[in-house]
């Protein structure tokens, strides 16, 4: 089995290691370390890739003198670059047939999305392509609100998927990825430095404790933390070993190679040499050293204590140091006291601590040696592989937490979830008689997504090289309807008979106040009101006016009095068959009624025993003529009328006695054409009964009246 070639490329150094797999664990064949010739790593970031990736190439000409070619590498990026969020999706599936796999794979892409947007709306300074989703797995599925096992073929109004999805920034894997190129290697496999430390030193059986892991390094302190048999939380602190380099540096006035080579022998000797930079050779106890560096120690110590704090809410029952960083003198007593555990629950962890691995004998135990180590042993157990793949002829680069899916292309190329369906067409909002009513547009149909030619779907699998298309599905159309589609009527129009008379009962369409027909084209926002006559009443407005108040009349308001009358309404028959007012008639019925109701003021006044007018009947000039006087001024509603005009229920009715003449001779010229001689020479006679009367002598019915030109 060939060797395993991994980097550990830190702030300070580079460190490289051959690994092979043993019976018993592994071994490491062979270490080497090159210490950076300038400040090109800040905090675990490249920031010059062309110096890092010389470096990377003295490493590996080195190693290769030693071992043969070596093509492939295994790297970590910085556990400060690991970024995690949760989202969640949700869609109504009242209308929706039963669910199936691929909605829910859509469903899941959905809440990848949210989690990738509520990553951003963390960080203002990032785009949304600076980051690749390197994976994501499923909290919980849910239904109507409540957890389910799964969703496939199950109904109801909500479906819901909640997911965790993991990040990088994509310049952390870029510049890591641009080094090697530049150094003639290609990334085999990439892994994350908190979680190669802490898969060789905490395996999963210990990770239902609390404990957590520190690797102090140059510029930053990477944390993370078990605890409920899984990795809780991970974080960084741009604190690390530099702080007690720059602080021996200003204490002593040491350049910092020199200050660096001091810090490492407080460690291991009772008194240090220093050169200054004035060119003065010293001695100084290293526990005078040490005092003068405390309060940087102190620094460091309440920096970790902190974030540890932050990140598990309380002090976890264990602390571990691992690095170059952990050998700090008085660093575990600091960290006992700022976290207010024992002492002997924080310690420093070396080779010692890892069983599966033995050392080649040239190479000497350090805690330093432990994360380059942890990241060869993860890239071989759980790497993240590298592939490229092509989306609508855009290259895009995955990195497999797990089996990589088409799905995972399109979240890495920035498509979004609503992509994978045209878009629901508009719908139409109108009110109906009052009451609002909303017609969906037709749903999208869904994106046709090809790879390397072949149908697939999101969940199937890609591999290096692979050439995705996506084919956007085609957008919904707009609800669309006439009135006629949304009233249920079989015919606009129905036709009867009352009493032989036919009456032709019409819809009546008002949209905004206008009139229209049923076959109008409803608009967003229009106000509908149909009026379809279909009942008794409704065809006796239409023939009569105002029928139906007749029909209710039963009482009236007289002289400020309401006064109840005997009459009876009309009795209705359809088809010979009794009906009320309100039955609905068919077309085609045939209606009739024996009387009709009161509805005039004569009506009611006869009704009530009220003679309106005074009338009688004489013979003129052997004519018979009748002679009608009011004997009662008639006024409705405040108003002067007629006796024929019409009344309904509540109106106010007064009837006022006329105080006038009786009826006389000179009455009759009104309803008689007949004009008295105009010459002086010609007289006349007025005659009642033969007997001589004079113009304003009463009349009475039955008189015979004449006049005689004499």
């Amino acid at each position: 089995m060939a060797p395993l070639f991994a980097l550990d490329i830190g702030t300070r150094s580079v460190v490289g290691i051959i690994l092979e797999e043993a019976k018993s664990g592994y071994h490491v064949v062979d270490l080497e370390i090159i210490e950076h010739k300038e400040r090109s790593m800040i905090d675990g970031q490249i920031h010059n890739i062309v110096s890092v990736a010389a470096v990377i190439e003295q490493m590996k000409t080195l190693l290769e003198q030693r071992h043969g070619p070596l093509k492939k590498v295994s790297v970590a990026a910085a556990g400060r670059a690991l970024k995690t969020a949760t989202g969640t999706m949700s869609v109504d599936i009242t209308e929706h047939a039963l669910i199936n796999s691929e909605d829910i794979n859509r469903l899941e892409l959905g809440a990848v999305q949210k989690a990738q947007q509520e990553l951003l709306s963390s960080d203002t300074n990032t785009a949304e392509n600076q980051y690749y989703c390197v994976g994501y797995s499923v909290l919980h599925y849910l239904l109507d609100n409540e957890r389910i096992g799964s969703l496939i073929d199950q109904t109801g109004r909500f479906a819901s998927v909640e997911v965790i999805a993991t990040f990088l920034p994509r310049v952390v894997v870029e510049s890591l990825l641009s080094a090697l190129k530049r150094a003639d290697l290609e990334m085999d496999a990439l892994t994350l430095e908190p979680i190669a430390a802490i898969n060789v030193l905490i395996p999963q059986s210990m990770r239902r404790l609390n404990v957590a892991l520190v690797d102090i390094g140059a510029g930053t302190s990477d944390i993370a933390l078990t605890n409920h048999n899984t990795v809780s939380a991970f974080g960084m602190v741009p604190v690390a070993g530099d702080e007690i380099t720059e602080a021996l540096s200003s204490c002593y006035l040491l350049d910092f190679p020199e200050a660096e080579r001091v810090k490492r022998l407080l460690f291991e000797e009772d008194s240090v040499v220093m050169n200054d930079i004035l060119g003065f050779e010293q001695q100084f106890p290293s526990q005078e050293v040490i005092a003068a560096i405390t309060p940087a120690i102190d620094r460091l110590a309440e920096s970790i204590a902190d974030e540890i704090k932050r990140l598990n809410s309380t002090s976890p029952q264990a602390v571990m140091l691992v690095g170059g960083g952990s050998l700090t003198p008085a660093l575990t007593n600091k960290l006992s006291a700022a976290l207010d555990i024992p002492l002997q629950r924080v310690a420093v962890r070396g080779l010692d601590a890892l069983s599966e691995v033995t050392l080649a004998e040239h190479i000497s135990s350090s805690p330093a040696l432990v994360t380059p180590i942890g990241i060869a042993i993860a890239a071989k157990r759980a790497p993240i592989q590298y592939m490229s793949v092509t989306v609508n002829d855009k290259t895009i680069r995955l990195f497999e937490l797990k089996e990589m899916t088409v799905g995972d292309s399109l979240l890495a190329a920035g498509i979004k979830a609503k992509q994978l369906y045209g878009k629901p067409g508009l719908a139409l909002r109108f009110t109906l008689n009052g009451q609002e009513i909303t017609l969906s547009g037709s749903h999208g149909t869904p994106s046709v997504i090809l790879n390397n030619g072949d149908l697939v779907s999101t969940k199937d699998p890609i591999r290096n090289g692979d050439s995705i298309q996506l084919l956007l599905g085609e957008d919904g159309h707009s609800a669309e309807a006439v009135i006629a589609d949304i009233i249920e009527m079989e015919s606009e129009t129905i036709s009867v008979k009352i009493n032989d008379k036919t009456v032709v009962l019409k819809t009546v369409v008002m949209v905004n106040n206008e009139l229209r027909d049923i076959q109008t084209v409803i608009q967003d926002r229009d106000d509908i009101t149909v009026q379809r006559p279909v009942t008794l009443r409704d065809a006796l407005n239409v023939l009569n006016g105002d029928s139906s108040n007749r029909s209710s009349l039963q009482s009236v308001i007289l002289n400020g009095k309401r006064v109840h009358l005997k009459s009876k309404p009309a009795v209705y028959s359809r088809n010979g068959l009794p009906i009320s007012l309100t039955s609905r008639l068919e077309d085609g019925d045939h209606i009739s009624y024996e009387q009709y109701p009161l509805s005039t003021v004569e009506d009611v006044a006869k009704e009530l025993g009220v003679q309106l007018t005074e009338q009688i009947t004489v013979t003129f000039n052997g004519t018979q003529v009748t002679i009608t006087k009011p004997r009662f001024a008639v006024i409705l509603n405040e108003k002067t009328v007629e006796p024929t005009a019409r009344i309904t229920e509540d109106d106010q009715l007064k009837l006022t006695p006329v105080t006038g003449q009786p009826i006389t001779f000179s009455d009759v010229f009104a309803f008689v054409d007949y004009q008295l001689p105009a010459g002086s020479a010609t007289s006349y006679k007025l005659l009642r009964n033969k007997q001589p009367i004079q113009f304003y002598d009463q009349l009475f019915g039955g008189d015979d009246l004449e006049i005689l030109i004499t």
